[in-house]
């Protein structure tokens, strides 16, 4: 009997250690997966929208249209969009009100999504710039006349 008392303590002794590195390793895996920023950059477009949605956690959704087409399917054209998530009221209040405008957003990409962070993998953390859309002065002086006429 005296024999089986040490095996007991090796066994939850190699128990302990297994657990130890298991809530570690988890640990570890759970921070690059949902807050290690994996890249950083700046996008520029028009900005199409931007809403607060959400069932349980209410976030700023937006979507940034960017120059230029890409073909998604042989044949296909289709303009670059930039899906992204706002954490900060104030940032998400000064978009709000700037649809339609360019602007310039920075962003942080990360690995995985957190639904009280945001529906997507790109949080826009500062504004750079909002500039009015320039307005080609020809087709102003075109609308016109049909805009005072619907008046």
């Amino acid at each position: 009997m005296d024999d089986l008392t040490p095996k007991k303590k090796k066994s939850r002794k190699g128990l302990r250690w297994f657990l130890g590195i298991l809530i570690l390793s988890l640990g570890i895996f759970g921070y690059v997966r949902y807050y290690y920023v994996f890249g950083t950059g700046v996008k520029s477009g028009e900005l199409n929208y931007l809403v607060y949605k959400g069932v349980i956690f209410k976030t700023y959704e937006g979507k940034l249209i960017q120059s230029g087409f890409r073909a998604d399917q042989p044949g296909g054209l289709q303009s670059n969009q930039f899906d992204f998530s706002v954490e900060d009221k104030e940032i998400a209040q000064r978009l709000m009100v700037a649809s339609g405008k360019i602007v310039q957003l920075h962003y942080k990409e990360y690995f995985g999504k957190l639904p009280w962070r945001g529906y997507t993998n790109f949080i826009v953390d500062s504004i750079i710039t909002i500039e009015e859309k320039p307005m080609n002065p020809t087709t102003e002086e075109d609308l016109t006349p049909y805009i005072l006429e619907s008046m």
